[in-house]
């Protein structure tokens, strides 16, 4: 299942500057603009595997995993 998000992207003193709407501590910058849609994706990436191991370490033993669609 391919998740879509929604990116905030502007050009600031030079600089390509962008974040994710959805997901904090997704932010980046870069000198293009393809350079920072493809530094975003690879964040996200990063990010949303990261978030997905912590969340199993807390969860310790025992648990289910339940798929939501919002």
């Amino acid at each position: 299942m391919k998740h879509e998000y929604t990116a905030i992207i502007k050009e600031e003193d030079n600089w390509w500057i962008g974040w994710i709407e959805e997901v904090p501590g997704v932010n980046c910058q870069e000198k293009t603009y393809d350079e920072l849609k493809n530094t975003l994706e690879v964040t996200l990436k990063e990010v949303l595997e990261f978030n997905r191991q912590d969340a199993l370490v807390a969860a310790g033993i025992g648990y289910m995993e339940e798929k939501i669609a919002v």
